[in-house]
C-alpha cells in the first residue's frame, strides 16, 4: 500500500507543478503507463512535438530521448524545453554522428540529402528534406535529380525506399538496435511455436489529460 500511496503523491505533485508552471508533458508511446498517465500528449516523436506547438504552454517537458527534445525545440523555438534525462539516447540517431555524416555528404557532391526525422538536429540541418516513415516514399519520388539521393540514418527504411521507388539511393548504414532484434525469421518462429498468436500493430495514440 505504501508504494501505491507514494505513486499517487508523486503524480499529484507532478500535476500541481505542471499547472503552476504552465507546462505541458509530452511522452513517447514507449514510456511506462505511469508516465503516460500524467502526460498531456502521448504519441510518436514528431506527433507529440507538433501537438505541443498547438498548446499555450510556457514549458514543454519531453518524456523521451534527446533528439525528440531537439525536435520539440525546433518546432517551439520560443519556449523552454526540458528533458529530464539528458543522457537518454536513441541508437538510430546515435548511429549517424554529424561529423561523419558531413564527410559522407562531402564525398557525394551535388546529391540531394533526405533524412528520416529520427535523427539529431545537427543532421537535420545538413538535410535538404526531412521525412517521416509515412511520407518517405512520396518525398523520394518527388525529387528530380541527375545525382543519386543520399538517405540517412535508417538503412532498413532506405532499402524499402529503393524497393518502392526504384530510385538510386546512397544509404547511410544506420539502424535501431531494438528494431534489428525483430527480424522476420524471429517473428515467423514465434508464430510457429505459439498457438493462435495475436499480432498487434505499433501503437500510436494521443490524449489530453
Amino acid at each position: 500500500m505504501k508504494t501505491a500511496v507514494d505513486t499517487r503523491s508523486i503524480t499529484n505533485s507532478i500535476l500541481e507543478l505542471k499547472e503552476k508552471k504552465n507546462a505541458i508533458i509530452i511522452a513517447h508511446y514507449y514510456q511506462a503507463p505511469e508516465i503516460q498517465d500524467v502526460a498531456d500528449v502521448v504519441g510518436d516523436s514528431l506527433q507529440m512535438a507538433q501537438q505541443a506547438a498547438q498548446s499555450e504552454a510556457d514549458i514543454i517537458v519531453v518524456a523521451g530521448v534527446y533528439f525528440m527534445a531537439e525536435t520539440a525545440k525546433i518546432l517551439n523555438p520560443l519556449r523552454k524545453v526540458l528533458l529530464p534525462d539528458t543522457g537518454a539516447g536513441c541508437s538510430l540517431a546515435d548511429s549517424c554522428p554529424p561529423a561523419e555524416f558531413k564527410k559522407f555528404i562531402d564525398a557525394h557532391p551535388g546529391s540531394p540529402v533526405v533524412t528520416y526525422v529520427n535523427c539529431s538536429a545537427e543532421v537535420k540541418a545538413m538535410s535538404d528534406i526531412v521525412c517521416t516513415s509515412s511520407n518517405a516514399v512520396k518525398v523520394v519520388n518527388s525529387i528530380q535529380s541527375d545525382k543519386p539521393i543520399i538517405f540517412a540514418p535508417d538503412v532498413n527504411l532506405g532499402k524499402y525506399l529503393v524497393q518502392q521507388t526504384g530510385k538510386d539511393l546512397i544509404l547511410w548504414n544506420g539502424s535501431c538496435v531494438v528494431h534489428e532484434n525483430f527480424s522476420i525469421d524471429k517473428i515467423l518462429g514465434l508464430i510457429k511455436h505459439t498457438p493462435k498468436p495475436n499480432l498487434l500493430p505499433t501503437p500510436s495514440r494521443s490524449h489530453t489529460s
